[in-house]
């Protein structure tokens, strides 16, 4: 694998995670695991900035926003801080420190593994809650929070306005007792802290909240009006005589062994804490130290969070199987004695492929160190060969496919195996999934459960099947398969929706070897409609931002094999959109523009709002700068609104900027 695909990969690795993490609140990986993720993507974005993606996931913080609750733009954006994994890396940190600010001390605190909240009062009384969101617009659950202990909800110094930062956290205690009243209920039970507690912060009913019993921590001051704080100590003592419960036992330390000694301190502890926890975090004491450190583009220059290893146990394998993606990828996964690690059961790990399991030599019966990598996916570490059973023998990758029998080949990476089989049926409702997926046609209601649902009846065996869906709508409502009459209308009401897609969306889920949503831009920009990519040759696509020989070839080989040109026609037969709205001859009319969007704009998302403008050749930006030659402004915008006036930016509020699309399409006819 090249540089430009292992980055492609990391993308949409951590676009999948980000998702699951802060919308869905069903994280599948550690924090340690994902931090290593997002370190190795930003150190080849930084050795290789031709291929770095302008929407890259390493300059946001985290996922969308989800519909059910009230948006609200932070004062403060609501930034990650920059990630530690050794001695040495704190050690760095600290000297740099000191070495610019002689004499500067810390504080050390727990990184408390909760739902980050941003807690606003005004004249003393509680106003507002905001969860992180993507960092710049969070969701309003100040309701739930006034049922939450340790957040007061009126302080004794009222000050004109004040905003902190904190986590909700759930205690093992209201952990274990939430379990024990699923249990009695028959419901299901909660797999870790972290989930219940940013589940239950998203309930629509406060009631529920206080019932599960969750408690709140606070960590940072983000705005004091009328009061002046010397240090960060100085800020938790006034906010413990305010009520508020502040960061647990934090520690001061004068020096690189102390902060060290405080950060094993914590570590000893943290499997006898009555709260979750995934690290320590080290911030400069001094406040006007803090101010002159600054930030760079990305995270705060005074403050670093050191991430702990994760848990290690022993477990055993039970059986090696062989599992098949959308693109006929064969993956080894090893069948796991279940074991629990940091609050999660675990039951089985990828083994990635011949040469891991070799290297490592890993066999059915052996006995191995486990690690967390997320609810059902540990990593295997290492075999404990002085418990390995006699009878063992090395485990061989198959040369079929497991689920349809047809002859597995080798990619080009040498690696990885993948069936050839054209009709397998673990290939095709995987690829159906991902063409119906957010990142590709977006068809809401058509999940894995649902393309199983509809594969196994009969209805779909390819992605042009799912627009004859129509011709079946009252047998579908009969049997129920997927749901009564409301869930089948709203489902054939999206795929008809999803005919009118860019092509770009059409291409990604297309699901053509190292092709993903950044490619396909690329290639609808470059081409007025599919038909004519279908007719492009090789050396037509070198030339083009993002290919290289062997994205070429893909393109390629995809668009001259018969059966997908047969797709292609049943698709373009069916209704779907083959035209490109934003291919370019000479530019689109935003080329070179770059846009801010803040607030809420009624009716248009944030990414459907991004998409006209990138349509059309331009790109956005998450942060207003001289650079900056329009801010878009809807309903509630704040600091960038403010900062943009300041610069004479052009600022446009919904309607303007519609307008302007409008103008940009007639000229284009």
């Amino acid at each position: 694998m090249n540089i430009k695909q292992r980055m492609e990969e990391l993308y949409e690795q951590i676009l999948f995670h980000n998702k699951l993490y802060y919308e869905e609140d069903d994280p599948r990986i550690s924090d340690f695991e994902y931090d290593r993720l997002s370190v190795e993507l930003r150190q080849l974005e930084a050795q290789y900035p031709q291929y770095a993606r302008p929407d890259t996931p390493t300059a946001t913080v985290g996922g969308g926003i989800k519909r059910s609750f009230r948006k609200v733009e932070h004062d403060v954006p609501v930034i990650s801080l920059q990630d530690a994994f050794s001695r040495q890396d704190i050690e760095a940190f600290v000297t740099r420190v000191q070495g610019e600010y002689p004499g500067a001390a810390f504080i050390v605190e727990k990184k408390i593994d909760g739902l980050s909240l941003v807690l606003r009062y005004r004249n003393g009384l509680l106003e507002e809650a905001i969860t992180r969101g993507d960092g710049l617009v969070g969701e309003s659950v100040v309701e739930n929070a006034r049922v939450v202990r340790g957040i007061p909800h009126a302080i004794p110094e009222p000050l004109p306005y004040l905003e902190v930062r904190g986590e909700v956290y759930m205690s093992t205690e209201s952990f274990e007792r939430a379990n024990r009243e699923q249990a009695e209920s028959g419901g299901k039970l909660y797999q870790n802290r972290r989930n219940s507690a940013a589940g239950t912060m998203r309930q629509l009913d406060p009631a529920i909240v206080g019932q599960r019993q969750l408690d709140f921590f606070v960590f940072n001051v983000e705005i004091s009006e009328g009061k002046i704080f010397a240090s960060h100590g100085d800020t938790f003592r006034w906010l413990a005589e305010q009520g508020f419960i502040v960061s647990p036992d934090y520690r001061s330390a004068a020096s690189f062994d102390e902060v060290w000694g405080a950060v094993q301190a914590i570590e000893e502890e943290r499997h006898a804490l009555n709260y979750a926890i995934d690290g320590a975090v080290i911030k400069v004491d001094d406040l006007a130290v803090r101010e002159q450190l600054g930030m760079t583009s990305r995270v705060p220059r005074w403050a670093i969070a050191y991430k702990y290893p994760p848990e290690q146990k022993e477990t055993v394998v039970e059986d090696i199987t062989v599992q098949v993606g959308r693109t006929g990828r064969m993956t080894p996964l090893a069948r796991l004695k279940p074991v629990r690690l940091a609050e999660t059961t675990v039951a089985r790990a990828t083994l990635h492929n011949q040469d891991y399991i070799d290297e490592k030599d890993i066999r059915i019966g052996d006995t191995v160190i486990v690690q967390k990598a997320g609810d059902i996916i540990p990593e295997v570490v290492s075999v404990v060969l002085s418990k390995r059973p006699a009878d063992t023998v090395r485990f061989e990758m198959p040369d079929r496919c497991p689920v349809c029998g047809s002859p597995a080949e080798k990619e080009d990476d040498g690696a990885h195996l993948h069936c050839t089989g054209d009709r397998c049926p673990a290939k095709d409702s995987r690829a159906i999934a991902y063409f119906a997926g957010k990142d590709a046609m977006d068809i809401e209601g058509l999940g894995p459960s649902s393309v199983e649902a509809l594969i196994s009846e009969g209805y779909v065996r390819d992605i042009a099947d799912i627009y004859e869906l129509n011709r079946h709508r009252d047998v579908l409502i009969e049997q129920g398969i997927i749901g009564r009459q409301r869930t089948v209308d709203s489902l054939l009401a999206a795929i008809e929706r999803s005919k009118d897609n860019d092509i770009d969306r059409l291409i990604t889920g297309l699901g053509i070897r190292n092709v993903g949503r950044q490619t396909a831009r690329t290639m609808a920009q470059a081409y007025g409609s599919l038909p004519e990519m279908m007719e492009a040759q090789t050396e037509d696509w070198l030339p083009l931002k993002d290919f290289g020989d062997i994205v070429a070839g893909e393109v390629f080989r995809y668009f001259n094999d018969e059966r997908n040109r047969e797709l292609i026609r049943r698709l373009a037969d069916a209704g779907v959109n083959m035209l490109s709205r934003s291919a370019a001859s000479g530019g689109g009319r935003f080329e070179g523009k770059t846009f801010v969007l803040t607030g809420t704009l009624e009716g248009l998302t944030r990414q459907d709002a991004a998409d006209l403008i990138e349509r059309e050749g331009g790109k956005t930006s998450s942060s207003v700068s001289k650079k900056t030659d329009y801010v878009v402004a809807g309903e509630a915008a704040g600091s960038k609104l403010t900062k943009a006036r300041e610069l004479g930016i052009a600022v446009l509020d919904k309607d303007e900027f519609l307008q302007l699309i409008d103008q940009s399409e007639s000229e284009e006819q």
